[in-house]
């Protein structure tokens, strides 16, 4: 066990044997923490909160009370392997959240970037890839293997099934089950997701150009109400805008390999 000498820990609270904890961590009353999780400087965990198997947990990420963290993926292939669990720096992961590790049949790890909002009772299942600045409101659920981009923000009670791939800045709304993949910077809304239109919201306050965004959205609709499959039109406008990098985005995401189709309009 390694514990920086500057750390606090509360006495009520157990920490393994093995267990890594870094300079400046804080660890309220009726923790546990496993002997396998490695919390680096300045982790917070508030009360009452149990993290475990192979975890990392970032720089000044905060846990609130009764989040699970790094506990057997919810899989019934999951045959005890020793994998992990890799949460970025400065994350909020709030009350009754939970957190899996991956499985040996998809890579073996579920890893969450930097800087993400984690609302009351969000469950982020095994094998995903979580990016930067996400939000998840209260009760949104991520099936196991999904792949998330960079800033995506889903609404309350909201979910996505396994395997799907949301693009970077999408917004999903709330109470929205999703089944397909979505661009990057899409709008979704519905109780089985559909395309509504580009979160251009996002698109503003992160400062995106004007003539990028008439480009972008001259591209959206040539992508979904021009005629023929839609990788061809994919290929179409990323030809026909070939220097703005949004549309390059879309359609490089159209044209990569999934197992999922598409939320269209």
């Amino acid at each position: 066990m390694s514990i920086h000498p500057e750390a606090r820990i509360h006495p009520s609270s157990v920490i393994e044997d093995g267990a890594t904890i870094g300079a400046g961590c804080v660890i309220g009353p009726f923790c546990t923490v496993g002997a396998d999780v490695r919390l680096a400087e300045r982790v917070e965990l508030v009360s009452h909160v149990a993290v475990a198997g192979h975890t990392e947990v970032g720089t000044e990420t905060r846990i609130w009370p009764f989040a699970s963290i790094g506990h057997q993926p919810q899989d019934l292939k999951y045959r005890g392997e020793a994998t992990r669990l890799v949460i970025g720096a400065r994350n909020m992961i709030r009350e009754h959240v939970t957190m899996n590790p991956g499985t040996a049949g998809g890579g073996g790890v579920t890893r969450i970037g930097d800087g993400g909002l984690f609302m009351m009772s969000a469950h982020i299942g095994h094998d995903c890839m979580v990016g930067d600045g996400v939000v998840l409101a209260n009760n949104a659920t991520l099936g196991g293997h999904v792949q998330m981009g960079d800033n995506v923000v889903m609404g309350g009670l909201s979910a996505v099934h396994q395997w799907c791939r949301i693009g970077r800045g999408a917004m999903i709304g709330g109470v929205c089950g999703v089944v397909h993949d979505v661009i990057p910077h899409g709008l979704v809304v519905g109780d089985r997701a559909r395309l509504q239109g580009l979160n251009l919201v996002g698109l503003k306050r992160r400062g995106v150009p004007r003539d990028e965004l008439h480009a972008l959205r001259a591209a959206y609709k040539e992508l979904f109400e021009g005629e023929g499959p839609l990788a061809e039109r994919a290929r179409a406008v990323s030809e026909r805008w070939p220097e703005n990098p949004l549309v390059a985005e879309i359609a490089g995401f159209i044209l990569a390999d999934s197992s999922r189709s598409f939320c269209t309009p």
